[in-house]
């Protein structure tokens, strides 16, 4: 069932930048009324001022604390008169190893994008129930890899996807559609961070099989979102080949694959480690630790 997005009402988390501001802002070229929710006041109020339209609201919140995220929605639904659709995109990653990482930092990245989108959910469920909305959650292709450097991060968007699919089964019957998005690179700030901080990173990037190498523009990225969400989509790929390393997720994660990596891993990590302590922070330059992906 095609759901049009004209006069909905469309909560988005991690909003103030890359592809939260893009989805923001395709959403409301579409007549959605946007609610922007981020972090970064600033640029949400930046973001929600350029939108097509009218109506458009920004609320600041960190989806890792309940008490600020139900304000947000609260207010929201008090101003729009209630919620359509909700896409909990708000994601960080930190930098490097287990071994150098800061546990915090760790910790963060998975209170962030796994803990975050199940506070978003919960918060907004009521109301998209209501609606017979639709809530799209943001993984990743890292749901279903595996890259040193990133266990924090392939391991909160494994659990989204997991998390996605139990919240489906148990709204099939409310008219609330659920979807999982399955991105590979996007070029926004948390990735030209990854790709500036590490030259492993960018290495690292480079020896992946297609289409594990593939990075994405924010746009085209957001467009694909918007058609996934029009189409109420069980899952969201982008871009669309990444469905494919979904269906052999057991060739990328198995013996074979581990074999492979581990060719270059041992010289990969040393190297990584060595980067991440020159640097002597836990998060990109552009990452607020908490809220933007």
């Amino acid at each position: 069932m095609r759901m049009t997005l004209r006069s909905r009402t469309v909560l988005i988390t991690g909003a103030a930048r890359g592809i939260g501001a893009e989805l923001a802002r395709q959403a409301a070229a579409k007549g959605a009324r946007v609610a922007a929710v981020g972090l970064e006041p600033a640029l949400l109020t930046t973001v929600t001022a350029g939108l097509e339209g009218d109506g458009h609201t920004w609320h600041e919140a960190d989806v890792t604390d309940q008490g600020a995220v139900a304000a947000a929605v609260d207010a929201v639904a008090r101003a729009h008169g209630g919620i359509d659709v909700v896409v909990a995109n708000a994601g960080v990653a930190n930098l490097g190893t287990v071994a150098v990482s800061e546990v915090e930092a760790l910790v963060r990245t998975i209170e962030v994008n796994l803990i975050g989108v199940v506070r978003t959910a919960s918060a907004t469920l009521p109301h998209l129930r209501t609606a017979g909305g639709y809530l799209l959650l943001m993984s990743s292709a890292a749901a279903f890899t595996a890259l040193p450097g990133m266990a924090a991060y392939c391991a909160s968007k494994a659990g989204v996807e997991q998390f996605g699919t139990v919240l489906r089964l148990e709204n099939a019957r409310t008219g609330l559609g659920v979807g999982t998005a399955h991105p590979i690179w996007i070029d926004t700030d948390l990735v030209r961070d990854l790709r500036q901080d590490l030259p492993t990173f960018q290495a690292g990037l480079s020896r992946l099989p297609w289409p594990l190498s593939t990075v994405v523009s924010v746009r085209r990225c957001a467009e694909t979102l918007i058609r996934g969400i029009e189409r109420r989509r069980r899952r969201v790929y982008v871009p669309r080949t990444i469905g494919g390393v979904q269906l052999a997720r057991t060739l990328f994660t198995g013996p074979v694959a581990e074999a492979v990596l581990n060719r270059t891993a041992g010289e990969q990590v040393a190297t990584m480690e060595a980067e991440v302590r020159a640097l002597g922070r836990s998060f990109g330059e552009h990452s607020v630790g908490g809220g933007e992906r």
